[in-house]
């Protein structure tokens, strides 16, 4: 009896959430799977097309395109946003005057308006009158790129603002995992002589590999979902050079109705990000072997 008690009294706790997680996420992934498999335009009844859509994948070049911007995106912006984001932690990891207003100004670029973010960052990028060319042009560049504007430099562009926006947050999950490292372990660096970038890479680097972990992954899922920043900044362009898988699912679906079609483009992306991040951690339980 007690022990049926005790089971019981644990699955009240779960089940809100477990019921949560089937209404919100699990019966839309499964509609997700079989939709992909269908042609549906939001009314009347799916019309079963069995593999179709993915067999139009292959040959549809937007997807192609938005396919490999994912990945350029994605190759750039991890590892940029890892190191600043460690970088700023280390930093603000010290006692410093004003440290809490330094790590409030580091945060307040991922809680700002998305419009407002790319508002000012257009503005900036203006090729004629924005201050990074008029900078560029203090020292010695002539010919600065139109950034936003230019198909060579676009991508680099939504780089740059995303990594600004996102280092914050990432900046403070980092700095909860400096905060675990035990204080002896610096000073027993110390004493042995080892200099600041030895205390960083034999000291910091390993106490920070869970944290290290984490933030890989979280930042691995949401470089491949990105959506929001290129929609307002670029809106995929120009022409194609920043269109993403995100914007082509919004594209073929609430644009063009096409929403079997927009599923199979969300089937390739989830299993993507399954693939990506089970090869993490498989790295990182060998690591722990």
């Amino acid at each position: 009896m007690r022990r049926s008690r005790g089971a019981l009294v644990g699955f009240s706790f779960v089940l809100p959430n477990f019921i949560g997680f089937a209404l919100l996420t699990l019966v839309p992934v499964v509609a997700l799977f079989y939709l992909s498999m269908t042609s549906w335009n939001a009314f009347g009844t799916a019309k079963w097309k069995g593999l179709d859509n993915f067999t139009r994948l292959l040959e549809d070049k937007s997807f192609h395109t938005a396919f490999l911007n994912t990945m350029y995106y994605a190759v750039c912006h991890i590892p940029l946003t890892m190191a600043a984001a460690l970088g700023l932690a280390v930093l603000l990891n010290s006692r410093l005057r004003g440290l809490g207003l330094f790590r409030t100004v580091a945060f307040l670029p991922y809680v700002t308006s998305i419009v407002t973010i790319a508002i000012a960052w257009n503005l900036l990028f203006s090729k004629d009158t924005g201050p990074i060319n008029q900078l560029l042009g203090m020292v010695g560049v002539d010919d600065a790129p139109g950034w936003t504007t230019d198909k060579n430099w676009a991508m680099p562009a939504v780089i740059i603002v995303s990594v600004w926006r996102d280092m914050g947050y990432y900046m403070l999950l980092f700095l909860a995992g400096l905060q675990t490292i035990p204080k002896q372990l610096y000073e027993a660096a110390t004493i042995d002589g080892a200099n600041a970038w030895q205390r960083f890479r034999n000291v910091t680097l390993p106490g920070l590999r869970h944290t290290t972990f984490f933030v890989l992954v979280m930042l691995t899922i949401s470089s491949f979902k990105v959506f929001d920043l290129i929609l307002v900044l670029t809106d995929g362009g120009p022409g194609q050079s920043t269109l993403v898988l995100a914007q082509l699912i919004f594209q073929r679906g609430f644009e063009e109705n096409q929403f079997g079609y927009a599923s199979a483009i969300s089937v390739v992306l989830f299993f993507l990000c399954l693939l990506v991040t089970a090869v993490q951690f498989a790295v990182n339980r060998r690591r722990d072997a």
